[in-house]
């Protein structure tokens, strides 16, 4: 009984997955606590050459919602503004697009694109337009292209 009740603890209540290029996803889950309060696990699973998967999360509560934003908004605007305003940016969203239309990410394709800045005050950040939408005729990737920027 003990084992059920923390199982259904710890599942994700909403989860969200983003793909980072051929070795690298993303994932953002919602999690109940205990208490029935939330929180937000952050899980980078890069894909090993041996076949085998390394993951690495961070653990963002409620309390840190607002301050996280903030600091993550500023440490992007600053490298964007400051460090490489030279940078093209969009350029990651359409080899991205290139990817999935030619792996055929018909998962993804379901389901809306989101870039995760729904609701944050700063669109500056960067936006993802639906795969669907905007598949453009470009020079197809190159096999050895590394989607793992």
């Amino acid at each position: 009984m003990s084992n059920e009740r923390d199982s259904k603890r710890f599942e994700s209540v909403y989860s969200k997955k983003m793909r980072a290029g051929k070795r690298r996803t993303y994932f953002f889950d919602v999690r109940r606590t205990k208490g029935e309060d939330y929180y937000l696990t952050l899980t980078e699973s890069t894909k090993n050459f041996n076949g085998g998967y390394e993951r690495h999360k961070i653990f963002l509560y409620k309390e840190d919602f607002n301050r996280f934003i903030q600091s993550l908004e500023e440490t992007i605007h600053h490298i964007k503004t400051e460090l490489m305003p030279q940078y093209d940016y969009d350029e990651f969203a359409r080899r991205q697009e290139e990817f999935e239309a030619r792996n055929g990410a018909e998962e993804d394709r379901e389901r809306p694109v989101m870039d995760g800045t729904e609701g944050l005050p700063n669109p500056n950040i960067g936006t993802v337009t639906p795969v669907a939408a905007t598949v453009k005729a470009s020079k197809p990737l190159e096999e050895e292209d590394d989607m793992s920027w």
